[in-house]
Order: C-alpha cells, then structure tokens, then sequence
C-alpha cells in the first residue's frame, strides 16, 4: 500500500505488526549487555541528517531552559548546539558513551529491556527524547507508558529514526515493516501509553550525503530522517508553540519560471529546474532502449530540486530508492526524466561535462548553511503539532 503525500498509512498495518507473537524478538536475543558491552564512538547518521535533525529539535523544544532526557543515549543527544538547556540527562546503555557525550550534565547507565521502569519521579522532565534507537525496544508499551509519566504535563516526546540499525538486535516487527509503517508504529506507541496528545510527523529525504561520508561512493542520498512528536496531555493554556521544521529537500519552486526555462533549454543548455549547465551524454547501446539519438544532454547535479525532490516523490508512489534526473532531447527540443536508482548512475555516460566537473557539496560551496539557528521561514506555515 502506497502511503499518504504526508507519510501515513492506514494505522491497522502498523497494529497488526506489533500484534504478532514474534514482533519482539530478535536474531540476538543475547544479554543486552554483552552486545552495547563494547563501547561504539561513531555517529549513527551522516552530517547532513544530523543537522536536519538539530534544526527539527530547535523548532519543537520551544521550553526556556528546558530539562530533557536523552532515551537510549549513546555520544550525540542531537540537540541545537546554540540552545542553552537546565539538564540533559542521558540513560544508555554503556558508560563510556555516554561519558564522551558533551551535552550531557548527567547520565544513568540502565537496561530498559529488563526493566522498562525509568528510574525518575513523576513530571521531572520538559523534553524526552529518543533519537535512532527506538527499533531496539522489546518492551516499548511500557516504557512509553513510562515516558508519559516523567514528563511534566505539556511536556514534549520526540522520537526520531532512520533506515540504519544493528540487524542482530532489531525487533522483527521493525525490521518486517515498510519505512511508513514505522511512523504508524511510533504512533500506536504513544496513543496506547494514554499520556499524549495526537501526534505530529516529519519527513525528509534526498539531500546529497556528505562527500567525506565513507557511504558516499555509493551515490545514495543522506540518510532519511524521520520522526514522530506529541505533547503530553494536560498542558497550560498560553505556553509557546511549537515550531515543525520544513523538510528542507522539499525546495521552493516557482514553477512558472522552471516553465519558461523549459522552452529555451535549446538555446541556453541548461537545467530548467537548476540552472547548471548540462552534461552531454553518450546513449548506451541497448535494445531495451529506443532513444534514436547518439547523444542526450542530462543534469548532473546532484542538490538540482528535481533530483532532491524526486526521491520522496517515488516513495509516495511505493517505489523506495528512486529518483530521476532533468533530460533534454535536442533533435526533438522536449524535457523529460530519466529514472536512477543512486547518484552514481548514469554517469559513465558523460562525454561533456560541466567545466566545474563534478558539482561539489551545496553545503560546502556555501549554498546550504547548516550552522546557522533556523529562523521562522524554514518552518512550516503551521504552528505547533498538526493533528494526527
């Protein structure tokens, strides 16, 4: 089943999952203990998906010197770096991670697939947060039910995920479902805690990885980022609302422009969407294929909205992994689309490139600044959570 334009499917999917007898078990069904014994100093992101989640978490804790608890923590809590915090308490599972965490003023070191209980009293924290870990839980219900209980009312519960895990301790019912699902799984975690308001989501994908990412000869994109927030029932009247950061790969477009571009690529060979030059590219030699041209001219750059867009675009149709990039036909004078599985493909092809060669990072040429605070433009016209 396809899912919705913003992410959601029909919420049975999700509840029939976690409704399996094995929903919970997992390849490794080792002590915890032995497996997170080993410490892992590495970020579970690539740069690109760490900012968007920092920009994410500086919209949604609109708190004034909030207390937060960092779920599952390990040596990056993921919070706004310029936000000024009362405490940031991490609970882990190995000590030495959460002491190379610099945002952390304290931890605790605490299984909570032995024991789902948090070890804090009831309304002590503003924020809680639990960020590429919750597909680890064996007991989720219980511990969002715990979440519910140490945050004070109004409270905020972010849960952010992505497409990368360690396959020996994922819970099958995770691993089974499709990327949707598991906004509808986060979901039923919350609504059967009984503590939360409705949810909200957040989506993005398709912004380039990181050049220096050891992931990024492979051309795939960044890491998706994906979350699921609510607030805790029984908030006063008048607190600040909550800012849903934009996806930022869903770029602005006036298409009225990109139109009248469209019609003069013959003249000036250039990506109507991006405005690069385009690459001249060699027609492989394939049956499959009825292109009568020896040569076609494509768009090579890899932040071109329409490359960006293209990958949530297809995964709206159910076709994970896929985008497509701006192609001219110059015999026949029309634009159409190439599909590409990674930011690799086609690429053998070109015979003519751009003289600035391969295009480098947005982020690095300064297109894209990441460092800065978000500001109110690049969040959503909505303030606060959108009802589920």
């Amino acid at each position: 089943m396809s899912p919705a334009p913003d992410g959601r499917t029909d919420p049975r999917f999700a509840r029939a999952l976690l409704q399996r007898e094995d929903a919970f078990l997992r390849v490794d069904e080792e002590d915890d203990a032995v497996f997170y014994g080993p410490a892992r100093i590495v970020s579970h992101l690539d740069e690109t998906a760490l900012n968007t989640v920092e920009r994410l978490a500086a919209g949604l804790i609109t708190e004034d010197d909030p207390k937060v608890l960092d779920l599952m923590a390990s040596v990056d809590s993921h919070l706004p770096s310029r936000r000024e915090f009362s405490s940031v308490t991490g609970l882990g599972m190995n000590e030495e991670e959460l002491e190379a965490n610099p945002t952390l003023t304290d931890w605790v070191v605490h299984d909570l697939n032995k024991d789902p209980v948090l070890p804090f009293a009831d309304d002590t924290f503003d924020v809680v947060t639990n960020v590429v870990s919750v597909e680890y839980l064996t007991r989720p219900f219980e511990v969002f039910k715990e979440v519910g209980r140490v945050l004070k009312p109004g409270g905020l519960c972010l849960v952010v995920f992505s497409t990368r895990w360690f396959p020996p301790k994922v819970v099958r019912a995770w691993e089974d479902a499709r990327e949707e699902e598991r906004l509808g799984i986060v979901e039923e975690f919350l609504r059967q805690s009984g503590s939360f308001e409705s949810s909200g989501y957040f989506i993005s994908m398709g912004l380039p990885r990181p050049e220096d990412d050891r992931y990024f000869s492979l051309g795939t994109p960044s890491d998706p980022v994906f979350a699921v927030f609510a607030e805790k029932q029984g908030g006063a009247g008048g607190r600040k609302q909550r800012m849903v950061l934009r996806d930022p790969a869903q770029l602005d477009t006036d298409w009225g422009a990109v139109q009248l571009r469209k019609k003069k690529v013959g003249e000036t060979m250039e990506c109507p969407h991006c405005q690069q030059v385009l690459s001249k590219w060699e027609v492989p030699d394939d049956p499959c294929i009825d292109w009568p041209n020896d040569f076609l001219y494509l768009c090579f750059n890899d932040f071109c909205p329409f490359v960006v867009r293209g990958w949530r675009f297809m995964w709206n149709q159910a076709i994970l992994g896929t985008s497509y990039r701006y192609l001219f036909n110059p015999i026949k004078g029309t634009s159409t689309t190439v599909p590409i599985r990674g930011l690799t493909d086609l690429r053998p092809g070109i015979v003519e490139e751009d003289p600035a060669g391969r295009f480098r990072s947005a982020i690095e040429r300064g297109l894209v600044d990441f460092s800065s605070m978000p500001k109110v433009k690049d969040y959503g016209p909505k303030l606060g959570p959108p009802k589920g």
